[in-house]
C-alpha cells in the first residue's frame, strides 16, 4: 500500500528515511493530541491528520494504540532528556544544574503528555508499565549525572528528581517564576557533589 504525500510515496515501498520520517510526525502529532485533549479523546483518525498521513498509516507503523502510546512515551522521554543534557557527559555540577533547569522550564507538551500518561495509568492499571518506564528512566538520568560528579547516593538522586518533578507540573498547570526555587536545587546539585 502506497499513501501519495507531497508527490511521495509513503509505505512499505518508500525508502526508510521517509517511513521514519512519518512515523515521527505521527509520533509528534499524537502527543500534541494526548497533551491538549487528553486520551480518551484523542483519535487515532486526529493524530493522523494532525501528522498529515493516512489513518492507515497509523496502524500501519504502530500497529496498536498502546503500541503508539509506548513509542510516543519513549520518544518524548528522549527528547527530553536531550534537550536538557541529561544524555551528554557532564563536566561539572554547574552543567548538570543547567540541565536540570531546562528541564523544569521547556518543552511544555512533551511534559503534558507526560502527565496525562501518568494519570490516565489510575484509571487504566495496564499503563502502570508505561508510569515505571518514565520514572525510571528519569531517575536514572539524574542518578548518572550525579555518578559522574562522584555522587553514588540514590535517594539523593530520588530527591532531586522529585523536586525537579514537582517543579515541571507547577510550570505546567500555573506557569511562574521558579528561579528561586531552581537556585535551591542548583545549590543541592553543587553541594552535594563537594562532598
Amino acid at each position: 500500500v502506497q499513501v501519495p504525500r507531497m508527490g511521495k510515496a509513503i509505505g512499505p515501498a518508500a525508502d526508510k528515511d521517509e517511513r521514519d520520517a512519518a512515523a515521527e510526525r505521527i509520533i509528534e502529532a499524537a502527543i500534541a493530541s494526548f497533551s491538549a485533549v487528553g486520551f480518551k479523546a484523542t483519535t487515532n483518525r486526529a493524530i493522523a491528520k494532525s501528522a498529515g498521513v493516512s489513518h492507515g498509516l497509523v496502524r500501519y507503523h504502530f500497529g496498536t494504540r498502546d503500541q503508539l502510546i509506548s513509542e510516543a512515551l519513549d520518544y518524548s522521554i528522549d527528547q527530553s532528556l536531550s534537550a536538557s543534557n541529561m544524555h551528554a557527559r557532564v563536566l561539572s555540577a554547574s552543567e548538570f544544574a543547567e540541565g536540570v533547569e531546562t528541564l523544569a522550564t521547556t518543552q511544555g507538551d512533551i511534559h503534558a503528555f507526560q502527565y496525562e500518561l501518568l494519570l490516565e495509568s489510575r484509571r487504566r492499571p495496564d499503563l502502570a508499565p508505561h508510569v515505571e518506564r518514565y520514572y525510571q528512566q528519569y531517575r536514572q538520568a539524574i542518578a548518572r549525572q550525579l555518578g559522574q560528579l562522584g555522587v553514588t547516593d540514590q535517594a539523593m538522586a530520588d530527591a532531586i528528581w522529585f523536586m525537579l518533578d514537582g517543579i515541571v507540573f507547577k510550570q505546567l498547570v500555573a506557569p511562574g517564576d521558579v528561579h528561586e526555587a531552581l537556585g535551591y536545587v542548583r545549590g543541592l546539585i553543587e553541594a552535594v557533589s563537594r562532598r
